[in-house]
């Protein structure tokens, strides 16, 4: 039970951290982030739909959707916006289920400091070896918008994160 209540607090403590933007000027953007669920249920017909609903009870091996919807809160165009989500260090990136249109994707695997695309992160190890790194290894996602976002737009940005 004290576990269950650890992971629900983890839970309410990773919602209140935003993710960041970067825009060519400050206060361009505004993002808006959500932990969300599939739950099964059965519409008014008796078929079965699934539907999302927020993070409220999370058990290891449960599958997390975190979306970050962004805004151009400004009167200008918000030129090289980028977003920026670090992955909750107790669970994992679901290996391609990073969502993003109109952007490029890459991952960081030390904390944020760099980034790239998966073909091109490696990780070493204790002898020295170098190999591929894993979703288990990204600690980091990061989506940059290709084209300046205007003034009143919007979207949004997902990904799926598994609690170990």
């Amino acid at each position: 039970m004290k576990a269950k209540r650890i992971w629900i607090l983890w839970l309410v403590v990773l919602l209140a951290i935003p993710a960041v933007s970067r825009a060519q000027s400050k206060d361009h953007i505004q993002l808006t982030s959500k932990a969300e669920v599939e739950q099964e249920a059965f519409n008014a017909e008796g078929k079965k739909e699934i539907n999302r609903v927020p993070a409220a009870k999370v058990v290891p091996g449960s599958e997390v959707i975190f979306t970050t919807t962004y805004v151009n809160t400004s009167k200008e165009k918000a030129e090289k916006a980028v977003i920026t989500n670090p992955l909750p260090e107790h669970m994992v990136y679901k290996e391609n289920s990073v969502q993003g249109k109109g952007t490029q994707i890459t991952f960081s695997i030390d904390n944020g400091k760099s980034f790239n695309i998966p073909a091109k992160l490696f990780v070493f190890d204790a002898a020295g070896r170098k190999f591929p790194a894993r979703p288990q290894d990204y600690t980091h996602i990061r989506w940059e918008l290709q084209t300046p976002l205007q003034p009143g737009a919007a979207g949004e940005v997902s990904f799926r994160a598994i609690l170990k």
